[in-house]
């Protein structure tokens, strides 16, 4: 058995992953317009209207964009916890929506796949990270956590692949112009991992089947790609995990597929 992996889009301006088995095909979030999309699912080569369901980390803007358009225009079934499902209903566009509802720390199954869903810290209703499976392959998705914590390691050990947050570089976050309040959030236990720390829980989290992680949600004004990877690559070469392959996400277009075994 096989997942292919793609992250279609990761930032502030908007997050969205495909996670496909050969018979069951969804995306982790909806941060993009619905136009935005399609047109990044036909590039890769993935059919919109194969979706079968989207299911949703947090109620944040960059991550729920597009839900009500792509429930219409494809029929995809929505999946989220309670908590996140009553943060959304303050929104008209998104209050009637038909949601499956999964319990945080309880696993369920769409198609051939199976998703667990496992807290993590952020500042938001009742924020979760995934980890989906097929047979033995599992890839982990968390884009939107503050720290690992030992829930977290724990869930993300064993994967085949990781799309793991490296939001900011702290040297250039704590220069930046941003406010004092800001920057205390971004750097608080619910807001956003930083290059080293993603660096870190890789290396605490790898084992002998993780091959492959995609560094994503990072900070446009206290990030670049080049510091992400040589940040992250330096901390796994401390470790002696050298041999995963790092790779970057973008705000603007598709990774590339990656199949993971």
């Amino acid at each position: 058995m096989s997942l292919q992996l793609c992250v279609l889009a990761s930032g502030s301006s908007g997050n969205c992953t495909y996670v496909g088995s050969e018979k069951t095909h969804i995306l982790i979030d909806a941060g993009l317009s619905g136009k935005a999309t399609t047109e990044r699912l036909v590039d890769v080569g993935v059919d919109p209207e194969s979706i079968h369901a989207i299911c949703l980390t947090h109620e944040h803007d960059d991550h729920k964009a597009s839900l009500h358009v792509l429930h219409r225009r494809y029929g995809v079934s929505l999946y989220s916890n309670s908590g996140t499902i009553e943060a959304l209903s303050r929104n008209p566009k998104l209050n009637t929506l038909p949601w499956n509802v999964f319990t945080t720390g309880q696993p369920f199954t769409i198609g051939d796949l199976v998703l667990e869903p496992f807290r993590v810290p952020h500042d938001s209703y009742d924020p979760v990270g995934f980890v989906v499976s097929c047979g033995e392959v599992r890839v982990g998705v968390a884009t939107d956590m503050g720290m690992a914590t030992e829930l977290i390691r724990q869930r993300l050990r064993n994967c085949g692949a990781l799309v793991l947050e490296s939001n900011h570089d702290e040297t250039m976050l704590r220069e930046s112009s941003r406010p004092w309040a800001l920057k205390q959030r971004i750097s608080g236990r619910q807001g956003h991992l930083s290059n080293e720390k993603a660096g870190s829980l890789i290396a605490e989290v790898a084992g002998d089947t993780l091959r492959t992680v995609f560094l994503a949600h990072l900070s446009r004004d206290c990030n670049t790609p080049d510091l992400a990877m040589r940040t992250v690559q330096q901390v796994l070469g401390r470790e002696g995990c050298s041999h995963i392959d790092v790779k970057m996400t973008h705000a603007s277009r598709a990774s590339e597929i990656t199949i993971v075994e």
